[in-house]
């Protein structure tokens, strides 16, 4: 059975001498315990959170005509969470045997090393998702009937089968979206986690202020 955070912290961060070591190791422990607990759960929720929703759009696609979109939102979706269940064991390999100060550096390591993964995967997970949209539109009836009675007879420019200046705009929308897909995915970041990571090092600061 797995120890939980409170038993591994028997020792806390600051010499046990200290008269004033124990209420401020357990206050920290606490803080630590509260932090530590508050991520894990909201990243298990927003793992299954993005799974439902995977299977929602493939069916609501199928309902709306576009399954082309849904299709390839359900297989974005799934490798993000098979990618960040594989990294969250990850935290399984943090030495629990340590302090609650040396644990939650390891853990602002691991927290770090996820969140470069996941930046670096956002380069590609924007434009995947622009192009899914775009690939789904475009082989939907429906859209193509709407397209005709807005522009009725037009014809775009083409080449070889290709309407070049469809292409040309696409080509510009992928090439943005993988340039700042990494500053999309920081904003997002913050949004869901950006106060437990302010807590995470304003903690940390703390803790690194009382050992000095």
């Amino acid at each position: 059975m797995e120890k939980s955070i409170e038993s591994i912290w028997k020792e806390g961060f600051l010499d046990s001498n200290a008269m004033v070591a124990p209420k401020l190791n357990n206050l920290y422990n606490q803080k630590s315990i509260h932090i530590i607990d508050k991520f894990k759960r909201m990243f298990k929720i927003n793992l299954i959170a993005l799974v439902v929703f995977s299977f929602i759009i493939l069916i609501v696609s199928f309902f709306s005509k576009i399954p082309v979109m849904g299709i390839l939102m359900f297989i974005l979706f799934n490798v993000i969470v098979i990618v960040n269940k594989r990294l969250f064991k990850g935290l399984n390999t943090i030495d629990k045997n340590v302090s609650s100060y040396e644990y939650l550096k390891s853990f602002d390591t691991w927290m770090k090393d996820q969140i470069a993964v996941n930046y670096k995967m956002s380069k590609y997970i924007y434009p995947y998702i622009f192009i899914a949209l775009v690939s789904g539109f475009w082989f939907s009836n429906p859209f193509r009937e709407t397209l005709n009675r807005l522009f009725g007879n037009y014809q775009p420019y083409m080449v070889f089968d290709v309407p070049v200046f469809w292409a040309i705009g696409m080509l510009l929308m992928v090439i943005l979206l993988a340039i700042f897909g990494g500053r999309i995915y920081k904003w997002d970041l913050n949004i869901v986690y950006g106060h437990i990571l302010k807590k995470l090092d304003e903690l940390i600061a703390d803790m690194e202020d009382l050992r000095a």
